[in-house]
């Protein structure tokens, strides 16, 4: 979640305030994994990942246009005015990770996109980092990514120095294809951009 602040254009953006009688929902199923449930993001999520959100090493190589200090009601503005908007385009696949054993708690958020050589992202409530669980969650992201969304290749770009998000993409056997740089939160940073086909994600998950 928050790689990119990008607004959806006003022109095209479904209503989904509180006057509205039906707010703004996902259509898109949830996902489910050894130990975790993968549900919709929902603006009823915003309070919840607004207490958890806003720590320094969930957003420090998250996209510049996260806003830091992050303000008070930013999750439920960027649920509202970018998440959900571009999800009902089809651009934008989103769901929180709650475990299994605790459903009512969320633990992070993880989400695919639609943009170009940009195609997931993740973040994970540092108090439950190190279980496995953004790996667990972005195996089953990236199965519905080919399987379901029928896309031929992914592509991640991640800060050569954020060593927890680079150790998930060397477990699913991606590549690394180009250094570049790119602004973080935590400013500009040397990133690698990584890539699997479909045949290659296929070929390991056999």
């Amino acid at each position: 979640m928050f790689p990119a602040m990008r607004r959806s254009p006003t022109r095209s953006r479904p209503c989904c305030c509180a006057a509205c009688p039906e707010p703004l929902m996902a259509a898109y199923p949830p996902l489910e994994t050894a130990r975790l449930r993968l549900l919709p993001v929902a603006l009823a999520d915003a309070p919840v990942i607004q207490r958890i959100f806003p720590q320094w090493e969930i957003v420090r190589y998250l996209d510049y246009r996260v806003p830091w200090p992050f303000p008070p009601d930013g999750a439920e503005r960027y649920l509202r005015d970018v998440v959900l908007p571009f999800v009902a385009q089809d651009r934008w696949w989103s769901w929180t990770i709650r475990p299994k054993n605790d459903p009512a708690r969320l633990i992070g958020v993880i989400d695919l996109f639609d943009w170009e050589d940009d195609h997931r992202g993740f973040w994970i409530d540092p108090a439950v980092q190190g279980q496995g669980f953004a790996t667990e969650a972005a195996d089953a992201v990236t199965d519905y990514w080919f399987d379901v969304l029928g896309r031929a290749v992914m592509r991640i770009p991640k800060a050569v120095e954020n060593a927890a998000s680079q150790r998930v993409t060397h477990k699913q056997g991606m590549r690394c294809i180009a250094r570049v740089e790119k602004d973080y939160v935590a400013g500009r940073l040397i990133s690698d951009v990584w890539e699997i086909t479909a045949e290659e994600w296929r070929a390991r998950r056999r």
